[in-house]
């Protein structure tokens, strides 16, 4: 129905809100249809309430918003609280992130706590842009945030966002009160400083920020910022026990430049120690944990990339990328434990991308890189500029890249080629590996064959002129033959001990197995380069290493038996092929060369098969 200035009555029922929706904001709302009443751009009641919901993947990721806020602030010294009170199922949790930085004036503070407000908009040089990450990031954790700044001592201005109170504020625009001044913090947020955390248990593992007797005021100096969300109902984890450590691992990794520059960073009063995926930092929390001579990676080159910073467009801006090489020589010997627990060499944390020195993304990527097992000795950093975020697909709160394609192919074309030439180096060296597995003594299978021959129907023969010179001459093979870490004289022991020998090789033109038959031996060479080794014989030898590595780590898991295993009986196939071989092609050299054509069509035939 229209009224006399012709225009449309919306009746209340017109509102199909849900019954918890803010009240103020129903009210602007019918106070707009009905009244035609001037319309705000935002409707503060019903956006502060739907910004909670912006979407933070965990609530490590929410916490680190207020830490580039006070790494851009010029902080040196960053603590981050989790504080969790009363009985297990009503357990309430505090969150708080305080900073030494340059702090914020009053006029300055109250344009901080409203929504697009900030200092440096769209400027990309730091690690901030909009003005919004410190609200959302609250608000997506608690519905109340309490901001602390001050930049003289003991003159510290509030402000606070109440999501429930906002909601209930009937006027059109709301504004926000002026900063209030306090001479002190109140209690609960002071007891963060003086007291221990539930967690770490031991008041011992934490390096509280006031030290006993020591006035509060006077350590938090002439400036700083607090960011205070009480009663946290949305969080990740229920206890602060996980949250602590969770975010403890990923910041260790994400600021880890930060740390090594000098940053002191702290989860419930202990200190984070860098973390870096690539293992190139001296300083990192890896190298610490190794008694080795050699604790870092080596960058075999850092890359510098022409990305266009639109897709079609001519502008460009340079990233820098950087591939390195673990120490697998080095570090393969080392237990599984610290390969795997300490070192964490196997978290497929395989491509880093660091914005303005922030990482933004960490894991494998596989479209520049491999699905092979060999990425784990190799590690790929890119660092990149504020300037190229849509080209990266970075976010406003820093969670994760979603490279454009034009991105991914001008990286592959930089390092494609040396990829390729670093995996099949890596494969080299794994597939000789695997020769020294049971160093000194024959391996499963070869002393199943050993065992197994003096039931063959025909024996394995040595000539008159072998026969004399056997002991000289094995000594010979067995040097030949010697595996990584076996002395001499363990080589000869093992091949003495054997009369079925394997053994690796990595040659792209060979077939994927080989045949000799040397004093009364007989010689398996196994191509590591051949995809034989790549889609089947590895796989089954993972399958017992898996098992066995579960084992180790208390899982339980079906038991491999080495003797009856897959692998032992691929081994023993084609053993018994290379001791038929070797016994039809004895002082006839036509079967031999069929011998060798036959392995050689059947191997490029095989390839051709699994390949294609």
């Amino acid at each position: 129905m229209l009224n006399s200035e012709n225009t449309r009555e919306a009746p209340e029922s017109v509102l199909n809100w849900a019954p918890d929706a803010p009240k103020g904001g129903k009210a602007v709302m019918n106070r707009v249809l009905k009244d035609g009443a001037s319309v705000p751009l935002f409707f503060a009641q019903t956006l502060i309430a739907s910004l909670r919901d912006v979407g933070y993947n965990t609530t490590t990721s929410a916490i680190c918003e207020h830490v580039d806020n006070a790494i851009q602030a010029g902080a040196t010294e960053i603590r981050v609280y989790f504080r969790q009170t009363g009985k297990q199922k009503e357990a309430v949790i505090d969150a708080a992130v305080y900073d030494n930085g340059s702090g914020m004036a009053p006029n300055v503070l109250k344009v901080a706590t409203s929504f697009g407000g900030s200092m440096s908009f769209n400027n990309r040089s730091g690690i901030g842009r909009f003005g919004m990450g410190m609200k959302t990031a609250a608000l997506s954790m608690s519905p109340v945030m309490e901001l602390y700044s001050w930049q003289e001592a003991t003159a510290y201005y509030n402000m606070t966002l109440d999501v429930e109170a906002i909601g209930k504020e009937r006027a059109n625009t709301v504004e926000l009160p002026d900063p209030t001044l306090m001479t002190e913090l109140p209690d609960e947020i002071a007891e963060l400083f003086t007291k221990p955390m539930g967690f770490p248990n031991s008041a011992a593992e934490q390096e509280l920020l006031v030290d006993r007797g020591e006035d509060l005021n006077e350590r938090l100096g002439s400036s700083g910022t607090i960011v205070y969300m009480p009663e946290c109902d949305r969080l990740t984890h229920a206890k602060a026990r996980t949250l602590v450590e969770h975010a403890v691992k990923e910041m260790s990794r994400v600021y880890r430049r930060a740390i090594s520059g000098g940053l002191r960073l702290f989860v419930n009063n202990r200190s984070v120690e860098a973390f870096d995926p690539t293992y190139s930092m001296p300083n990192a929390r890896h190298a610490r944990l190794l008694d080795l001579e050699v604790k870092t990676s080596r960058l075999l080159f850092a890359k510098p990339v022409d990305v266009p910073v639109r897709e079609h467009g001519s502008e460009t801006d340079k990233i820098i990328v950087r591939l390195y090489r673990l120490p697998i020589e080095e570090w393969s010997t080392l237990t599984r434990k610290v390969q795997k627990n300490d070192l964490q060499i196997f978290n497929s944390l395989t491509v880093s991308m660091l914005r303005n020195d922030r990482e933004v993304f960490a894991g494998a990527m596989t479209e520049l890189t491999t699905r092979h097992a060999v990425t784990h000795w190799y590690r790929i950093q890119i660092d990149f500029p504020g300037s190229l975020d849509e080209a990266f697909g970075v976010a406003a709160n820093k969670q994760g890249v979603r490279l454009k394609g034009y991105v991914k192919e001008a990286i592959k074309k930089a390092i494609g080629e040396d990829i390729a030439t670093l995996n099949q180096e890596i494969k080299h060296f794994q597939g000789m590996q695997k020769s020294a597995r049971n160093g000194g003594q024959p391996s499963a299978s070869e002393a199943r064959a050993t065992e197994a021959d003096q039931h063959q129907a025909k024996p394995l023969e040595l000539t008159a002129e072998e026969e004399a010179q056997l002991d000289a001459n094995l000594r010979a093979l067995a040097i030949a033959l010697r595996r990584n870490g076996e002395t001499d004289e363990q080589a000869y022991e093992r091949v003495k001990a054997s009369k079925y020998l394997i053994e690796f090789k990595h040659d792209e033109y060979w077939p994927f197995y080989h045949v000799e038959h040397r004093f009364g031996r007989v010689i398996l060479t196994i191509n590591t380069a051949h995809p034989f080794f790549e889609h089947l014989y590895e796989p089954l030898r993972k399958m017992g290493a898996v098992a066995e590595t579960m084992e180790e780590d208390g899982i339980d898991a079906p038991h491999v038996e080495e003797q009856d295993g897959p692998l032992v009986a691929l081994e023993l196939l084609l053993m018994s092929l290379a001791r038929a071989q070797a016994q039809i092609v004895a002082s006839n050299e036509e079967a031999k060369k069929t011998m060798e054509t036959l392995r050689r069509e059947w191997s490029e035939t095989y390839r051709v098969q699994l390949t294609a």
